[in-house]
């Protein structure tokens, strides 16, 4: 994939841009409040099968469902899983842990490699929950104009793509080494128009966007490197209605070890979220 456009500044750098290009699936979202059990979603009940504890913290709060990926929808990505569903939850407060990102208290991943599709077998009353759109900082928000039911949730769609490496990953300066950063700093919009064109919204695999810093930089670096497994953006487009936001602006991260991701292991998924 060598056919991306770059800002006309950048083009001399173009070769170093292609040698890091990846493939990665972009997430789009849609409002909706028919889905079901199985579908990959945003917000809304999870596909839960009824002798599985719904996840909480270790006090006993319920976490609630970030998003639900179901691989049959999703197009081929290589390294990830061609089927199942994957599930990221999180508490009130985003349930990140900065100290300790990879400690799944506030925040639980879980994956189903084989699903049930008998409905009753699996927990479809979740009564028992806190209404998500009354809990206190959560990133999904309410429009004052048009009040949330408790189906409210977006639906998700997948289109594969490829991208060169964002300006924010730890690996950029060794990859793309230190004279791009004079371009960027002679003209801030040559920075912004790359950072718009391949850095925004959701997606699964390929390079991740920060606000503040890459935790991967913060590693050990003789420990295996993660790759991003999930990225959440903060995403307006249903802001009548109901929209995400981490913070002020803010987006979220979740990486993995390519070891783990291929033996299907979530447990030490690490977890940040960061804004401006």
């Amino acid at each position: 994939m060598k056919n991306f456009e770059l800002p006309p500044e950048l083009e001399k750098f173009r070769s170093k841009f292609e040698a890091t290009v990846k493939p990665y699936v972009e997430i789009e979202t849609h409002l909706t409040r028919e889905v079901n059990p199985w579908q990959s979603k945003f917000a809304g009940f999870p596909y839960l099968p009824k002798n599985f504890d719904y996840p909480k913290t270790p006090e006993g709060d319920y976490l609630y469902l970030l998003a639900q990926i179901n691989f049959e929808e999703v197009p081929h990505l290589e390294g990830f899983p061609e089927k199942g569903i994957l599930q990221f939850y999180i508490g009130d407060g985003y349930g990140c842990d900065f100290e300790n990102p990879t400690s799944q208290t506030g925040f639980r991943v879980l994956y189903f490699p084989e699903l049930d599709f008998n409905e009753d077998n699996l927990i479809t009353d979740f009564s028992f929950l806190p209404t998500l759109w009354h809990r206190k900082y959560t990133p999904f928000h309410t429009s004052r104009s048009s009040p949330p039911v408790t189906k409210d949730c977006f639906a998700l769609t997948f289109t594969l793509k490829y991208s060169p490496i964002t300006p924010q990953d730890f690996k950029f300066n060794e990859l793309m080494g230190e004279e791009i950063w004079e371009v960027f700093e002679e003209d801030d919009l040559v920075m912004d128009e790359y950072q718009t064109r391949f850095e925004s919204g959701h997606r699964l695999g390929g390079y991740p966007s920060f606000t503040q810093s890459d935790p991967r930089e913060r590693l050990p670096e003789e420990a295996e490197p993660y790759i991003l497994l999930l990225q959440i953006d903060s995403d307006s487009s249903d802001s009548d209605k109901i929209y995400i936001q981490w913070g002020d602006m803010g987006i979220c991260n979740f990486f993995i070890k390519e070891s783990a991701l291929r033996n299907l292991d979530f447990s030490s998924v690490l977890y940040n979220w960061d804004c401006l």
